[in-house]
């Protein structure tokens, strides 16, 4: 017995949740630390690039997905950690306003928790999913749960950012408290039962961990494929922490706007992925391979467009380029998950986790140098330039690398692979 469409919906919530509590650290709390307590922007990068570090444990997480195993606990126990640490990161940035030390130890310890109850959490379930999911409907299933995480982000930091305004520290930590314990309670209520309604497909894998990573990264495509996921992913990622300050600095945000502003930009992903679902699996419109090309290059020009806006000021429609932007990165991030999907089965069988996990790790290390490269190279131009020209600086650069994704991913993917509209699995173009 294998998960039912219901089933998968109610994982998705576990993404959900996933993502509601990860917006508030990586977008909110940056933001406070940058313009509130007027730190650096690499301090929150380093941070967050912290908590990204710490997920190259992923590929044994996949490892494990092939071996089998129980996973109920290390999802219920992995998003308990991660509620845990949110809500500590939020009281460790309330502590730097009277202590930066005492909140810098408490704000490390709480992002490498963070980091943990991602990956422990986050990959257990696409483990449950990879093995307990039909293998007709496991692109469906993964692009459901990705939409609805991206649905998480995006009502979070919305909800949240009408609720942060006026700032205070305790309507933080009430905001982050009601957020983190939330999530906590969906998951639980989400996963209940489920693993032991369905048989996970055995995978019989008994070679050592490094015997299968060396398996693994032995065959081109995959090879290949992890060197285009950490391109993309690097510039995919590298204005997650200067967005929010730069909505603030330069024109003149207050937290709780900087904070819809994520949301809006999440929006727009999620508006981008559903507008890919539709158009190429419903209508088989283009491959996959065009649409992570037009993604690319749509978030490169997205991103000089909000690069510009800065040389106007407060008075330019900042909102609708993010909107745009995030419009691109869904339709780019949705058919490049599609392609990993379709990638993950070929080669070498009972190595799909392993494979997802190696890919897994290859993104964990893209967003964390990528954040923390974006805040660095920010500080820097903003000590020879004005702020909107530094920032608009970092936002061409992240278009360029865009570009050389876009380049890549006509070299690496295949030209003739669409999405079939009955099963949702790619299929050979016709």
């Amino acid at each position: 017995m294998t998960l039912s469409w219901l089933q998968i919906v109610r994982l998705g919530f576990v993404q959900m949740a996933l993502g509601a509590i990860v917006v508030l650290m990586t977008s909110t709390l940056n933001r406070l630390m940058v313009v509130e307590l007027a730190l650096p922007a690499v301090l929150p990068g380093a941070l967050v690039a912290l908590h990204y570090g710490i997920q190259i444990t992923r590929p044994q997480w996949g490892y494990k997905s092939d071996t089998g195993g129980k996973r109920t606990r290390w999802i219920i126990g992995g998003m308990g950690i991660l509620a845990l640490g949110g809500l500590t990161a939020a009281y460790g940035v309330v502590l730097m306003e009277t202590s930066w030390m005492a909140g810098l130890i408490v704000s490390v310890l709480a992002y490498a928790a963070i980091g943990v109850g991602v990956g422990a959490s986050g990959t257990s379930l696409l483990a449950l999913l990879a093995t307990s999911t039909a293998p007709h409907r496991r692109p469906a299933a993964a692009t459901i749960t990705w939409l609805m995480m991206i649905f998480g982000i995006a009502v979070t930091a919305g909800v949240s950012g009408q609720f942060l305004d006026p700032y205070t520290p305790l309507r933080l930590m009430e905001v982050v408290g009601v957020v983190t314990l939330g999530a906590f309670v969906v998951t639980c209520l989400a996963v209940h039962g489920i693993e032991r309604r369905v048989i996970a497909r055995p995978e019989g894998q008994s070679a050592p961990f490094l015997d299968g990573m060396r398996e693994v990264w032995a065959e081109p495509k995959a090879r290949m494929f992890t060197l285009f996921v950490f391109l993309s992913m690097t510039a995919y990622f590298m204005q997650e922490l200067i967005l929010e300050p730069y909505a603030g600095l330069v024109f003149g945000f207050t937290p709780g706007q900087s904070t819809t502003l994520s949301g809006a930009q999440n929006g727009g992903v999620f508006l981008g992925m559903v507008v890919v679902g539709i158009a190429g699996t419903a209508l088989r419109l283009f491959t996959l391979k065009t649409w992570v090309v037009a993604g690319c290059i749509g978030s490169a020009a997205s991103l000089v467009g909000i690069s510009a806006l800065g040389q106007i000021g407060p008075t330019a429609p900042l909102l609708p380029a993010v909107v745009t932007m995030g419009f691109f990165n869904g339709m780019f991030a949705v058919a490049a998950i599609g392609s990993m999907m379709a990638l993950a089965g070929e080669g070498r069988e009972a190595r799909e986790g392993t494979r997802m996990g190696l890919w897994g790790a290859a993104q964990a290390i893209a967003a964390g140098f990528g954040g923390l490269a974006g805040a660095a190279l920010a500080d820097l131009a903003r000590l020879v330039t004005d702020d909107a020209s530094a920032f608009g600086a970092v936002f061409t650069f992240e278009a360029l690398l865009y570009l050389a994704a876009a380049v890549m991913a006509l070299r690496v993917m295949e030209g003739k692979t669409s999405m079939s509209p009955q099963t949702g699995a790619t299929v050979p173009g016709e």
